[in-house]
């Protein structure tokens, strides 16, 4: 057996086999093969999700040889993606072709296909997630079939495939509507976190991306407001030296010396999180979209995300504060704040509702179980939706009434893998 963990170590799984195809032929092919020797199979992108819901015992397929842009529709913008390209190749491919993802999260580790598979998304209260920019897919499904979804060949599932858990198929081409390039200026500012929480409605509908981020045991808020701009807007080139410093030793490296300070000494936690929001200070960046749109993530950290109803933002992350300063945890790492729009994906977080995402974390190091087991608890009390690839203790007979789809997407299931070629633990638990 071949050991396999994720990137936030909070998964490890042993696969009887690993294949890495090149071709569609070849995955159909892999699929057909473990159905005859009663094996299951699961494909993995980055292992950037924390739920184990990449983990199998079975057949695991690494998709990186599926990779790069199969074909443009220059009148529409829509391309075609080979599933294993991962996000941070993407960007500079697009642009090539005057072209850009509409929104990114602010991660471009993952594959395209596990970004979506998963319900990846940015902030922007004027975009859904990932999935949303999909008009087609290609998926080899439980008997090793490959069908094409598109707008016009089997269109009633496309709510279920452009968002589908790994659990319909394994998806080898994503058709994506893409848009013109387009740069993007970003500005940090600090703020009171009150101040923040009292004007959420006004910052995240004034603006394209709004975000921002809060380190227990402080009254601080560091926000970000991003502002899309034309693509040949002129904007000054970074000084690379000054680019690495900021974003390895001040945004990685500083961060890495806290959690392991943190780790080793957690009652000088509030502290060094003080200090740190006094370092974050105003500034200011404009790029290509790709390019300020992600950030580099060098400290390995868990994470617990969780979708909410927009207006229930402020309460909400007040109730988090309290809940930390009621237990007495020393939290070293930042909640961060988001935004999306609400889509038609029958399993995403955003379906039918404009929705807010408190995303909590911790480092690697240190058991998140408390903590995240709380904040799941919480978040409930709220209609939340946990993120399908961060940690959550939810199961199907409590994820059923927060997606009114979630039947339907069961259907689709027993249609494409009546067999449960594409199971595995997690999906028994948040699917049944």
């Amino acid at each position: 057996m071949t050991r396999w963990r994720n990137w936030g170590r909070s998964v490890v799984a042993e696969p009887a086999r690993i294949a890495s195809p090149s071709t569609v032929d070849e995955v159909a092919a892999i699929v057909r093969s473990a159905a005859e020797q009663g094996m299951t199979v699961k494909a993995v992108g980055a292992g950037h999700s924390f739920t184990d819901i990449a983990a199998t015992t079975g057949v695991l397929l690494h998709l990186d040889g599926l990779s790069g842009i199969l074909g443009i529709d220059t009148a529409t913008k829509r391309v075609r993606i080979a599933a294993g390209t991962r996000l941070y190749d993407l960007g500079p491919l697009l642009a090539r072709h005057g072209l850009a993802l509409q929104n990114m999260g602010d991660i471009d580790r993952q594959s395209i296909a596990g970004a979506t598979s998963t319900g990846t998304h940015g902030t922007g209260l004027r975009f859904g997630g990932l999935a949303t920019q999909i008009t087609a897919v290609v998926l080899v499904t439980g008997s090793g079939e490959v069908l094409r979804v598109s707008e016009t060949e089997r269109p009633e599932l496309l709510p279920a495939v452009r968002l589908g858990l790994g659990a319909l198929g394994i998806l080898v081409e994503l058709e994506v509507q893409c848009v013109d390039s387009f740069v993007l200026r970003s500005a940090d500012k600090p703020r009171p976190f009150d101040e923040v929480l009292d004007g959420w409605t006004e910052l995240v509908e004034g603006a394209d991306h709004f975000e921002f981020y809060w380190w227990p045991h402080t009254d601080t808020a560091m926000t970000q407001t991003k502002t899309r701009l034309p693509a040949d807007t002129p904007f000054a080139t970074p000084n690379p030296v000054a680019l690495w410093a900021e974003k390895r030793l001040l945004e990685n490296e500083a961060l890495r010396a806290q959690q392991v300070v943190g780790h080793l000494i957690p009652s000088a936690v509030p502290g060094l999180s003080r200090f740190a929001t006094g370092v974050y200070g105003e500034g200011e960046r404009t790029g290509v979209s790709y390019e300020v749109f992600a950030s580099p993530r060098l400290v390995r950290f868990r994470e617990s995300e969780y979708a909410i109803p927009l207006e229930a933002l402020p309460q909400a992350l007040r109730d988090v504060r309290a809940l930390v300063e009621r237990t007495g945890w020393r939290i070293s790492f930042p909640v961060e704040i988001r935004a999306a729009a609400p889509d038609e994906n029958w399993m995403s977080t955003a379906h039918g509702r404009p929705s807010a995402y408190i995303a909590v974390h911790r480092y690697f190091r240190d058991d998140p179980t408390e903590y995240f087991r709380a904040f799941d608890a919480l978040m409930r009390t709220y209609d939340g939706r946990p993120h399908w690839g961060k940690m959550h203790v939810r199961t199907a007979d409590d994820l059923r009434p927060a997606y009114p789809r979630f039947d339907d997407f069961l259907r689709v299931r027993d249609e494409l893998d009546p067999d449960r070629r594409f199971a595995n633990d997690y999906l028994t638990r948040v699917l049944g």
